[in-house]
């Protein structure tokens, strides 16, 4: 019998210690991490290793990055057109609907660490 490899997750958070809670709460969901804490690393883990990833949680502001997490939202459907996308933030969910991508999920900061585990959850279940 073989065991079903845990599903890849990317999360992206320019904060270490949240970022670090996201990780946590995703493992604690049963699924493998990934981590970015910047936008261009997120980039760069999408380009090399989209075809692995089974989701992704990001944080929509990046501090000082020229792009958000609703840009790597975009790279992430633009390369794979079903991946599960969740927003994280605290002050942006008014502009999910312009801006978020299609079948997707926003999150509120501060979240309790199930509610990351339920929203990629229910996102693969949908896709």
């Amino acid at each position: 019998m073989t065991d079903t490899p845990p599903i890849l997750i990317l999360a992206v958070d320019d904060e270490i210690l949240v970022l670090d809670l996201i990780a946590s709460s995703l493992e604690d969901g049963g699924y493998s991490v990934l981590q970015a804490s910047d936008a261009e690393e997120a980039f760069q883990t999408l380009e090399h290793r989209s075809a692995d990833l089974g989701g992704l949680v990001t944080d929509v502001n990046l501090g000082r990055s020229r792009y958000s997490g609703w840009d790597i939202g975009r790279r992430a459907r633009e390369l794979r057109p079903d991946m599960p996308i969740v927003y994280v933030t605290g002050d942006s969910a008014q502009d999910w609907p312009s801006k978020g991508v299609p079948h997707s999920v926003v999150v509120m900061k501060p979240f309790a660490p199930a509610e990351l585990v339920v929203a990629i959850a229910s996102l693969r279940k949908v896709g």
